[in-house]
């Protein structure tokens, strides 16, 4: 089965270099990748804590606990992995303490090991998913200890499968998994593996930091004029469809931040709403703007502080982006119909937070309830960011202390 292994993912390199030819995506991939490992960093005497996170989300999710690691003790070198351009593009946004960040090289036999081998990282935390199995081989041959952060597994992945023999044996070289909820750890259980204990998710102890330095932005101020503002965070095209007239059709404050802020998807957002201002070009009396488009990157999460509701992008593809940022700012949320792999979702529908919209008109339903009732979901819902805290400590005391 390693065998079988090593030739998917040969064939996987070989995929991403032929779609490079026409998918930017795809062409950056490859690019970072081109002889990354014949530069590396000097290493030699320090104690290399590595994290590997598969994109920026997960980057997120890691950094309470980088952050903690670097106060502790300042001389360890921090490691950070990337597998998806999202992480390497967009990692300079946020405040971190990484020595080095850098693609994760593709998963052969032959780069795990000289990746191993120059770095000898002492601890490796995994952050949710993505577990490279002749990285992690080769790391544990060397004597690092492995640890997933944050873990979320369901009984659909491939190690709960007849055929998952060899995923599963890849699971086994990890020293504990510290998983987000009891589904998690039973399933792990299942297959024998257990050394698990629940912590919660650690994106809960990231979004409290980072209400906590959440810095005033005047142009946003002067659009929002003391009025009630809904924003509508990392939104795709099958989200726009049901949102634009909805808000062609109201006469509120309204702050479109796309997840794409290339120029095409910003024309695209223009070409559905009325009357829009983009944020870079913002300029005179904003106050009597109806709508603003957000088309620049690293924003958005200091943009809730301003709303009063909140709609977060991803729920028509299955990938629901975090809408733990506008909850920490007791911001009730809409999301779409696909959100069976984010627990949070359901959660926050059962706790009456939360509501999960296929159209226009539920839409529209959603947000007078939520207007209804705001006060008391807000009350409730700050309350439930602050009782799920502290991830990242267990995590911290746990492998560390």
């Amino acid at each position: 089965m390693h065998s079988l292994y090593n030739i998917s993912v040969l064939f996987y390199g070989l995929g991403i270099r032929i779609a490079s030819l026409f998918n930017p995506k795809a062409k950056a991939w490859v690019k970072g990748r081109k002889g990354i490992l014949d530069t590396l960093p000097k290493v030699t005497g320090k104690n290399v804590i590595w994290f590997h996170c598969a994109s920026l989300g997960e980057f997120d999710q890691g950094l309470p606990l980088m952050d903690k690691i670097k106060e502790e003790d300042p001389s360890i070198f921090l490691l950070i992995t990337f597998f998806s351009p999202s992480g390497m593009d967009f990692h300079h946004k946020r405040q971190h303490k990484a020595d080095h960040v850098m693609y994760l090289p593709l998963d052969t036999p032959r780069n795990a090991k000289r990746f191993i081998e120059h770095f000898k990282p002492n601890k490796a935390l995994f952050v949710k998913y993505e577990f490279w199995s002749n990285h992690i081989f080769a790391g544990k041959a060397n004597g690092t200890e492995f640890y997933n952060v944050s873990g979320l597994f369901r009984q659909k992945h491939r190690f709960f499968k007849w055929y998952g023999g060899f995923f599963r044996r890849t699971l086994q070289q990890f020293d504990h998994f510290f998983v987000q909820n009891e589904d998690s750890k039973q399933l792990l259980n299942s297959i024998n593996i257990n050394q698990v204990t629940i912590t919660g998710d650690s994106r809960f102890d990231r979004v409290i930091e980072n209400k906590s330095k959440v810095e005033n932005n005047e142009i946003i101020e002067q659009f929002k004029n003391g009025e009630e503002l809904f924003i509508i965070g990392s939104s795709w095209p099958d989200d726009e469809k049901i949102l634009a007239p909805w808000i062609n059709a109201q006469s509120g404050k309204v702050l479109v931040a796309p997840h794409n802020v290339d120029e095409e998807h910003v024309k695209g957002i223009l070409s559905k709403v009325a009357n829009a201002v983009l944020y870079t070009q913002a300029s005179g009396d904003l106050s009597k703007e109806k709508v603003m488009i957000l088309d620049t990157i690293g924003q958005l999460a200091n943009a809730y502080a301003y709303g009063e509701f909140a709609y977060v992008g991803g729920g028509f593809s299955g990938s629901l982006h975090n809408i733990l940022e506008p909850a920490v700012f007791g911001l009730p949320v809409i999301f779409g119909p696909k959100h069976e792999r984010f627990p949070e979702a359901e959660t926050f529908i059962q706790r009456g937070f939360g509501i999960s919209v296929a159209t226009t008109e539920e839409l529209s339903k959603g947000i007078d309830s939520i207007k209804a009732n705001r006060g008391e979901l807000k009350q409730r819902e700050m309350e439930f960011v602050a009782m799920n805290a502290g991830a990242s400590e267990k995590i911290y005391q746990a492998v560390f202390a």
